[in-house]
């Protein structure tokens, strides 16, 4: 059978067809945009201090002085998991005595937050850790609530691709797209932590399946000089969208079940697309449903007000080819990626820069509540600077060598995080520019680095070399939030972390294979040799060549 695109040429690079599919598949991705750091508002924790309840019989002076003070950033604030013991300072409010001037605070038993929290409104009026009170002792649910989220994002990885073969791409977008409403719906009526934490990791697989799904039939259905300004720009920027308004939504809607409501309901406007997006013809072909796939096809010139020929697809060649490719043995297995030195250098390099960079960009995004100035401002910055990040990384791809991109995107990104310690505490706005700098130089690598990946690697096991780097990836999400939990013991810990592995990272990507202008491998014979440092390869070569003459003592 002659190749798809060769088939179906007659429909025209960018015709009327092509782009509504275009902006259909994209704008299915926006909702994805809202709940992929939807926990930035849902599990933030506001300023707190233990409650003193009004039962308890205090002067306004005693209930003033009645949260130890303890130093932090320079600065006296009072402590958020501790209070004086409410039975002893009733006790001197009882007896007339003054804090302070009668009473050495200092000296006075201390007790944990008996009678629950009091919380800041003036940000959040309800959050999940507000909510159940997942603070001082339970202050780490929150995040661990953020890791199920991108646990669920790791699952659905490894399922939606073969749901998505077995079943139809078509069918596995609108069911995962229902999966990732529905249950986003259901979360709203969450009656306590784990049941919220189950449904978000339920969400999160839901999340990254029909992304999948979306991109995978789009990159099917359109022609090849789109389908790379639709996976590098097209899903990308709309997911991007979804991200700028989701802080909308949260300045105007500060309780967290409203906030989830709202974001959940534009999921079940696009379950109207299913009568405006097609099946995969290229799948239907694969299955053998050639009038099924020829049918769309014809829509489409229709659609484009073209002529489709009188036959598109041969049935005999189409089934001939079928049961050649179902006789043909799997010859390859994941062990391939370490069998070699040169194929496993390249496989712990690739894992160590896509964890690297995960952490990176769901670090800095998660981290929004925690920057100086207004967190809705902020997080709009955060998620409006990825527009020009993936423009600028579509860019580089054209003009300029992959490795090069990729490691000057991380230092770029790596540096600023470095420097930005450097900088006064009452300059905020110097701080907050240059973090959105950062996040700038980590979405430009995040986004290039799945071009760069494919075709470092061999075609035998191109899928398999992208799906493990892949997991590094939602490893590094998973790991993410427990970055931004370290601030909570010192603020600068998170930037010198993340700084340091980008630089790194950006360090070991130079010594990467150059893949910009190369010819794809299709083998691991063919594959480039990973790049070694010069003076220790310079060594190498003097020391064999001291062997062949005989002049290296034997030890």
């Amino acid at each position: 059978m002659p190749d798809y695109d060769e088939v179906t040429a007659f429909l025209g690079e960018w015709g009327p067809f092509q782009r509504l599919i275009f902006f259909l598949l994209s704008a299915s991705i926006i909702p994805n945009g809202f709940t992929g750091l939807s926990a930035v508002f849902l599990t933030a924790i506001p300023e707190h201090r233990c409650l003193v309840p009004d039962t308890v019989n205090l002067s306004s002076a005693w209930r003033n002085h009645s949260i130890p003070l303890e130093k932090k950033d320079g600065r006296l604030v009072p402590q958020k998991c501790r209070r004086y013991r409410l039975a002893t300072i009733a006790n001197f409010s009882e007896l007339g005595l003054e804090p302070e001037r009668d009473v050495d605070l200092e000296q006075l038993e201390q007790e944990n937050c008996l009678d629950g929290w009091e919380y800041d409104k003036d940000v959040f009026l309800s959050t999940i850790a507000t909510q159940w009170d997942l603070v001082c002792k339970d202050d780490w649910k929150a995040p661990l609530t953020t890791s199920f989220f991108y646990v669920g994002v790791l699952l659905g990885s490894f399922i939606s691709g073969q749901l998505s073969d077995r079943f139809g791409r078509k069918n596995i977008l609108f069911l995962t797209m229902g999966m990732h409403t529905g249950f986003s719906f259901i979360q709203v009526f969450s009656v306590n932590f784990e049941m919220f934490t189950l449904l978000f990791t339920l969400v999160g697989m839901g999340h990254i399946s029909n992304y999948v799904a979306a991109f995978v039939l789009g990159t099917e259905i359109l022609s090849k000089s789109v389908r790379i300004i639709f996976a590098t720009l097209g899903i990308c920027i709309f997911f991007a969208f979804g991200f700028m308004v989701l802080p909308l939504f949260a300045y105007f809607l500060r309780d967290w079940r409203k906030l989830q409501l709202a974001i959940t309901l534009p999921g079940v406007l696009c379950g109207a697309l299913w009568w405006f997006i097609p099946e995969s013809p290229r799948w239907l072909v694969s299955q053998g449903r050639i009038k099924e796939a020829e049918r769309i096809i014809r829509k489409a010139a229709k659609f484009n007000r073209v002529v489709a020929p009188s036959t598109i697809f041969d049935p005999s060649e189409t089934t001939r080819l079928q049961d050649e490719s179902s006789k043909k043995p799997q010859s390859h297995h994941i062990y391939d990626l370490v069998q070699t030195r040169n194929i496993r250098i390249l496989t712990i390099m690739s894992i160590i820069l896509w964890l690297t960079i995960s952490v990176g960009y769901f670090g800095l995004s998660l981290d929004t509540p925690n920057l100086n100035g207004n967190i809705y401002v902020n997080c709009f910055l955060l998620a409006a600077v990825e527009v020009p990040a993936y423009v600028l990384a579509w860019l580089l791809l054209q003009h300029v060598t992959r490795r090069y991109s990729m490691a000057g995107s991380l230092f770029l990104g790596g540096s600023v995080l470095l420097i930005v310690q450097l900088v006064p505490s009452d300059l905020h706005y110097v701080s907050t520019v240059l973090l959105m700098v950062g996040k700038f130089g980590i979405t430009s690598a995040y986004s290039m680095v799945y071009v760069y990946t494919a075709e470092l690697y061999p075609t035998v096991v191109r899928n398999m070399g992208v799906g493990v780097s892949s997991t590094a990836s939602r490893l590094g999400s998973i790991l993410s939030p427990y970055f931004v939990y370290l601030g909570a013991y010192d603020r600068r810990l998170p930037y010198i972390l993340m700084g340091s592995l980008t630089i790194l990272t950006a360090i070991i990507t130079l010594f990467f294979p150059e893949s910009s202008g190369v010819s794809l491998p299709d083998t691991i014979d063919e594959m480039q040799k990973v790049k070694r440092i010069k003076g220790v390869q310079s060594l190498a070569k003097k020391g064999s060549s001291r062997v062949s003459k005989g002049t290296v003592p034997k030890t």
